[in-house]
């Protein structure tokens, strides 16, 4: 079969691979239909994690069932379904307290398990013609037959429940204002969550034309950092006091204002300054133990230099850590088939498959508006 293999930094190519089979009786075989490219997979692509060249990538997926295991019971032939990028049991400690992220199961030594990511587990990615899902009836959540909603059903795989997953964090609430901290695609699914959630005023904070247009055109206020400390940018448009809550969908790979180099602990310390006293903080941004790019000694070991003393004097509440998918990819599902929520704004380019390295290069290097891509066979 074909799929999207890494061949080295900033390189990827489609080659053919050896099609996955069911090796257990819990599991199903899914024909991708949709697979789409994620901001993490970029982490890898531009070699600044520990993946060696050979891994298939495609975290975020969905398609058709082609095959199912003796022990599965609610899935069949032909059933449309996505998967979260968590790989999860469903019956250990953390899935049974909804934790699907930090499944203690599929990933031995590891708490959390993923499609086609390094350190994830032994699980092979999705951006392939075909995906051999694990626990199949826990890991798989059914969709309605067709091919109805394809771009915003994808985005359940990781970013709209991920988006969402920051809002939670930040336990953001009706009529409060929230400021998302990166508009990227988990940071305009943050800014729209917000909004599902009865957010009065969404700030989103970037410097990329594209991404500000499209906060703009789902109502949220765009605030470009290129042009000016975002912090007071934001406190000159509520009255100096800040925002209610706030999203951090940045991660280590932040931006200083201003200079062309990573400064991974600015969008934390913007956050900080940005929220009033006693709000909170979601960060479903990625922090990794280790950072082999990063800007100093300290960033290369994971370690940043955070203004905790200015959380504490604020009284500040922070929630992070990954999204456990599977606590909002239903809920999430019903409102797009309700017409409640149209994640696909997202969604730039859809692309045959064929066309990924392409892609990678393009969305890596944020032009020719390449904002999200979803990837079909």
């Amino acid at each position: 079969m074909k799929a999207v293999v890494y061949k080295g930094p900033f390189s990827v190519a489609v080659e053919n691979v050896e099609k996955p089979n069911i090796q257990h009786p819990n599991e199903a075989l899914v024909r991708i239909t949709s697979s789409a490219i994620c901001g993490s997979d970029l982490h890898m692509y531009e070699g600044r994690t520990a993946a060696e060249p050979g891994i298939v990538f495609g975290h975020e997926n969905m398609g058709l069932i082609e095959e199912v295991g003796q022990g599965v019971t609610s899935l069949k032939e032909g059933d449309r379904v996505v998967m979260p990028f968590n790989v999860a049991c469903g019956f250990c400690t953390n899935c049974v307290e909804k934790f699907t992220g930090f499944c203690l199961t599929v990933n031995p030594g590891f708490a959390g398990g993923a499609y086609g990511y390094v350190a994830m587990g032994p699980w092979v990615g999705g951006q392939a013609e075909y995906l051999r899902v694990p626990y199949a009836d826990f890991n798989c959540l059914k969709l309605p037959p067709g091919d109805e909603h394809e771009t915003d059903f994808i985005l359940l795989a990781d970013i709209f429940p991920t988006g969402y997953h920051g809002c939670e964090l930040a336990q953001v609430r009706p009529g409060e204002s929230v400021a998302v901290y990166g508009g990227g695609p988990v940071g305009l699914m943050a800014a729209y969550s917000a909004m599902l959630r009865g957010a009065s005023k969404v700030f989103v904070v970037d410097r990329v034309a594209e991404r500000l247009e499209k906060a703009r055109e789902i109502g949220a206020v765009p605030i470009n950092f290129a042009e000016g400390n975002p912090v007071q940018q934001i406190k000159d448009q509520t009255e100096g006091a800040g925002t209610d809550k706030g999203v951090d969908a940045v991660g280590y790979q932040a931006m200083a204002q201003g200079e062309a180099r990573e400064e991974p602990a600015t969008v934390l310390n913007s956050l900080v300054e940005t929220v009033r006293p006693t709000g909170a903080l979601g960060v479903p941004g990625l922090y990794v133990p280790a950072d082999p790019g990063g800007p100093d000694e300290e960033a290369k070991r994971g370690m940043l230099l955070v203004s905790i003393g200015k959380l504490f004097e604020k009284g500040l509440r922070m929630g992070t850590g990954q999204c456990n998918v599977k606590r909002y990819n239903r809920q999430l599902r019903d409102m797009i088939i309700a017409g409640r929520a149209k994640p696909s704004f997202v969604v730039s380019h859809e692309l045959p498959l064929d066309q990924a390295p392409s892609a990678y290069e393009k969305f890596d290097k944020r032009i020719e508006g390449y904002t999200k891509v979803v990837l079909h066979p």
